[in-house]
């Protein structure tokens, strides 16, 4: 029996289908339409739909359509992982956003996708495609070249066995080009997107580490590929992950609070798709 097949199963099951019916590209659906991307008859759709609706799971428009509930999104604040990183991060991120004026990201790996937990736009940056809460392919981008970067070998090869989608002419698409760019992650402690996601935007990302030491949530500056230079948005971005480290209990590094003021590290090249 198949996953989607054993997940309708269940009244749980079906209702989850009901949910997962609508996205980013759909936020508003009618009652055939949750029908058709769930699978689900429209008999039992419809008992489902009220029941959600009657929780607050979901809400119905005046023209008849139905968007996710404001309660659903408050339990799914309550999320260890986005909560409390995301109200440590805030502060860090937002001085951030301040200094560059650019667009500044959080995200962590769910499975082999990346989940933004925070986003802070800035005024004249360049746009992005990604959104608080949604998922996006861990390979081209920069916090992704990062979260995948530290994540356990069986992980990175389950990641690299699947096709690789390529946004642009520079995505990096074959597992060789990827591997050569994890390993210059972990070299550098920083990962450069440059053109992998749109022609106009490029990423500097570094890791975020937990209170056991290890990667667990990435930061991130996409801006203008044109005209933003890596090597200028490298030190704050590093800045920011370390302060978010701290304030999430990382032990600090060998050395101590001097030891990245001693030799420079290695700089990283950018990852072009070439």
């Amino acid at each position: 029996m198949q996953d989607g097949q054993r997940t309708t199963a269940t009244v749980t099951g079906r209702a989850l289908r009901v949910l997962e019916a609508f996205s980013s590209a759909r936020l508003v659906l009618r009652l055939t339409d949750i029908s058709r991307y769930s699978g689900l008859p429209l008999t039992t759709t419809y008992r489902l739909v009220k029941e959600l609706t009657c929780w607050g799971a979901l809400e119905r428009e005046e023209g008849g359509g139905y968007r996710i509930g404001l309660r659903l999104w408050e339990i799914a604040a309550l999320a260890p992982r986005g909560l409390g990183l995301r109200e440590l991060a805030l502060p860090y991120l937002a001085d951030l956003n301040q200094f560059t004026r650019e667009n500044v990201q959080l995200a962590v790996r769910e499975a082999l996708s990346v989940v933004y937990v925070e986003r802070l736009a800035g005024r004249g940056a360049v746009p992005v495609l990604t959104r608080v809460g949604g998922r996006f392919s861990l390979p081209p981008t920069g916090v992704g070249l990062v979260l995948l970067a530290h994540a356990p070998a069986a992980m990175q090869e389950q990641v690299l066995s699947q096709p690789l989608t390529r946004y642009t002419e520079k995505t990096l698409c074959s597992p060789a080009q990827v591997r050569r760019a994890l390993a210059e992650v972990r070299q550098t402690g920083v990962a450069i997107s440059d053109r992998q996601i749109t022609m106009d935007s490029m990423s500097v990302a570094a890791p975020v580490h937990g209170p056991g030491g290890g990667v667990v949530a990435a930061v991130s500056i996409v801006a203008h590929a044109d005209t933003a230079h890596a090597h200028v948005l490298i030190p704050p971005v590093q800045a920011a992950a370390r302060g978010i480290s701290r304030a999430l209990g990382a032990p600090v590094p060998s050395g101590g609070a001097h030891a990245s003021r001693g030799a420079e590290p290695a700089q990283p090249s950018l990852l072009r798709g070439a």
